[in-house]
């Protein structure tokens, strides 16, 4: 039973920064898709940042060059780094997982691809 969990939302000022974590159980990472997404309330789910098979990630417009997506081999743990957070970036925040081979890129920002979510982490940025 795969299992995902989300820790470390809060709120900030805006420029300011927070780390989010996601910690798996259950999860063979030989072949993986791990991402992270956001809804703010009246919005869809919007793909942030996630990372390949083979490690390499992949950004949503918005997130590039804030957020830094991580995974840490030892503990299994992913990460979003986020910098210079705006007021929009407030929402709720979700990690994603799918076992199975994953060549990344922007069709793996979409929601649907994903099987496995947390329950989510809030993040509120004021202004």
């Amino acid at each position: 039973q795969v299992q995902v969990e989300e820790s470390g939302g809060g709120s900030v000022p805006a420029g300011g920064s927070l780390t989010l974590s996601c910690s798996t159980s259950g999860f063979t990472f030989t072949y993986y898709c791990l991402g992270w997404f956001r809804q703010a309330p009246g919005k869809d789910r919007e793909g942030v940042a996630m990372v390949a098979s083979d490690g390499t990630p992949t950004y949503a417009d918005s997130a590039k060059g804030r957020f830094t997506i991580s995974l840490d081999s030892a503990t299994n743990t992913l990460s979003l780094q986020m910098d210079s957070l705006k007021p929009e970036d407030t929402a709720a925040y979700y990690c994603a997982a799918n076992q199975g081979y994953c060549s990344g890129g922007f069709l793996w920002l979409s929601a649907p691809r994903y099987k496995f979510w947390g329950q989510g982490t809030q993040v509120t940025v004021s202004a």
